[in-house]
Parts: structure tokens; C-alpha cells; sequence
């Protein structure tokens, strides 16, 4: 299992404390230093079946800089990938891979809580 998240992040910090009171095996990867690559954000997608705006941290500061609300509705899908693949901060976090199964943001949390 792979948990993608923000150490500053309060609700990475807890879906990570749920995990290794679990005693759930993972790998930590810090979003803000790694980016996820166009590809892996093209294959997440997919197998999640969320909306694409599932992937957008709507709440973060670039975000809110960059004025995505309004900008969002007129990129293509290729466009929001390779947005989201330029800062770690845009993407929703926390990620957890678990195989075929993707969790993003709340989804992740649960999953983490429902494992201990």
C-alpha cells in the first residue's frame, strides 16, 4: 500500500496514524517533494472512477491563487493532468494506492479508520 500525503497535512497525518495502528505495511510518499507524474495521474483516474476534480486540493492556496473555480471548466482532461502534475500542493491528498483500489481525500481516511 502506498500512502500519498502532506506531513503539514492534519487529515494525512491521522489517515497515517490509522494505518500503523493497523499494523497496515505502507509506503510513505511526500506529495510536495515528488510530484505525481501526467501518467500516473492518468492511471489513478481511471481506476478511481471519481470526477477529475476529485484530484484538485480545492481548498489549498494555489488553488485559490490560481484561480482554478473559474479556469477548471474550460481545460481539457489533458490540461487538468498536466496542471495537477506541476505542484504536489494542487493535488487532493491524502492518496492511498492499495493495489487496484484508489482512495482520495475523505475516501482515504475512511478506508484507513475502517482498517483499524
Amino acid at each position: 500500500m502506498i500512502l500519498i500525503g502532506y506531513k503539514k497535512c492534519s487529515t494525512c497525518r491521522k489517515t497515517e496514524k490509522f494505518l500503523e495502528e493497523a499494523g497496515v505495511e505502507f509506503v510513505y510518499r511526500e506529495i510536495d517533494k515528488d510530484n505525481p507524474s501526467v501518467e500516473e495521474l492518468k492511471k489513478w483516474h481511471e481506476i478511481s472512477g471519481l470526477d477529475i476534480k476529485k484530484f484538485f486540493n480545492t481548498s489549498g492556496i494555489i488553488y485559490r491563487e490560481k484561480k482554478l473555480k473559474d479556469k477548471l471548466p474550460n481545460l481539457s482532461l489533458e490540461e487538468k493532468y498536466e496542471l495537477l502534475a506541476t505542484d504536489g500542493k494542487l493535488v487532493k491528498r491524502p492518496i492511498l494506492l492499495d493495489g487496484e483500489k484508489i482512495y482520495v481525500g475523505k475516501d482515504a481516511v475512511n478506508f484507513a479508520e475502517e482498517t483499524t
